[in-house]
């Protein structure tokens, strides 16, 4: 058995410097004019190694391109989703966030401060090899996401009971 591990930043950026390379020819084969704001979009989802939501796309897009309307931001991101180009990772009671990884992963999630990061999982996808339906459901693909606190929570839940004896009352 493989060992379960967090996608690390090195990973994350030789998977995104490779598929920004890579993006214009996907464009173009796909029927897709390659736009400043299809490049620009694109650019900051990969740049991010946080899920980040469709305003914080915008943001980080209009640093560069200040005229972007976060319409335009959410109907590209909706596009890249639909041909594959990105992941949409809508967590329960939460606003979507983007993927820009879109190689077979699942995703931690912080349950306090919602963060979430990528996990391998590779037993995952062995689980339902050659199941091509569950019932009536025909299997596209699979996703886990596993509820946590990560480690910056972990301290924060620490301190707190010990700055709440400290303070006098």
């Amino acid at each position: 058995m493989r060992e379960i591990r967090l996608v690390d930043r090195r990973w994350r950026e030789r998977y995104s410097t490779q598929r920004l390379g890579e993006f214009v020819a996907r464009c173009h084969e796909r029927g897709i004019a390659v736009t400043p704001q299809r490049l620009a979009v694109i650019g900051a989802l990969l740049a991010a190694d946080d899920h980040p939501s469709t305003d914080e796309i915008c943001a980080a897009v209009r640093r560069k391109n200040p005229h972007v309307s976060l319409a335009t931001v959410h109907r590209i991101l909706e596009q890249f989703c639909e041909v594959g180009e990105a992941r949409k990772v809508t967590l329960l009671h939460d606003v979507a966030r983007y993927d820009g990884n879109v190689e077979p992963h699942h995703h931690v999630l912080c349950v306090r401060c919602r963060r979430v990061h990528d996990i391998e999982i590779p037993e995952v996808e062995k689980l339902l090899e050659g199941t091509p339906s569950l019932g009536e459901f025909a299997l596209l693909r699979c996703s886990v996401e596993i509820e946590a606190l990560c480690k910056r929570c972990q301290l924060a839940e620490k301190r707190m009971p010990a700055q709440r004896h400290a303070t006098p009352t």
